[in-house]
């Protein structure tokens, strides 16, 4: 209880005029992920996607907040089917079949709207689509549990109930987190739970919904990069992100989709 409470303590509240510069910071991240839609198809490298993400940042008067972070050389996290996070873009060839997931992060006028999207190359297997389908499935009802006097803890269950029913398995050695003006603050949000457990909601607090979901074990391995997670029995992997805030009623996503594209498969561009 004292841990809790500590953790309580250090989470930022924001105030209502906060939420504005968040929603901007969220729309460009989300409105960058339906730009690279139309470019995720058989034969590109993930090293030319990151390159189309980190100009279109600077063109719009965002930087890529991975850029140079904790020595990270990429705009952009691309994990392609095994690879649960942080999967680092270059030579790597997309082929038909494959499933990915794009994490990016713009940081727009000192405001960090950070959101992740699976895609879907050409024609990908049954098995991966319900994968894809279970893991947004998760992190709405995750997102749906958020209101003031909630706790994380309601939000993990409600995430860990969904990927259960269908028998994935939740990550847990990575979580979402606080943010806004800095890119990781607390709490730490897990993605699996006890109903009243974690600490309790409050309206200004900013974080991220972003549970990853494997379709064997959920144990992980980080390789010799230091970056790249992986699933420890290679079953595939699948993420949706989110940014939101608590209102004084409920949740805002600052991060949803301007041309609506919640999740694969999207419209042909």
């Amino acid at each position: 209880m004292e841990r809790q409470a500590q953790e309580s303590r250090k989470i930022i509240l924001h105030s209502p005029e906060e939420f504005a510069p968040m929603r901007r910071a969220g729309q460009l991240a989300a409105a960058c992920l339906d730009m690279i839609t139309p470019h995720v198809v058989p034969g590109v490298t993930t090293g030319a996607l990151d390159r189309l993400i980190h100009d279109w940042l600077l063109d719009h008067g965002a930087t890529p907040a991975t850029l140079g972070y904790r020595g990270y050389t990429k705009s952009c996290c691309i994990s392609v089917n095994h690879v649960v996070c942080h999967g680092i873009p270059g030579e790597r060839v997309l082929a038909e079949g494959d499933i990915l997931n794009i994490d990016v992060t713009a940081l727009l006028d000192g405001w960090h709207g950070d959101t992740s999207r699976m895609y879907a190359v050409g024609q990908v297997s049954r098995r991966a689509q319900l994968l894809m389908d279970v893991t947004h499935q998760a992190m709405m009802a995750g997102i749906a549990a958020v209101r003031p006097g909630a706790t994380l803890g309601d939000v993990g269950h409600a995430i860990q109930t969904v990927a259960e029913r269908h028998r994935f398995s939740v990550v847990r050695d990575f979580c979402g987190h606080g943010l806004g003006r800095s890119f990781h603050a607390p709490p730490n949000v897990l993605h699996f739970g006890r109903p009243g457990e974690g600490p309790v909601l409050k309206p200004g607090m900013f974080f991220t919904i972003e549970p990853m979901i494997n379709a064997g074990r959920p144990e992980v391995k980080v390789l010799e990069d230091g970056w790249t997670a992986v699933t420890r029995d290679r079953s595939l992997s699948a993420q949706f992100e989110h940014t939101v805030g608590v209102t004084e009623t409920g949740v805002e996503i600052f991060t949803l989709s301007p041309r609506g594209w919640h999740k694969p498969p999207y419209p042909s561009a």
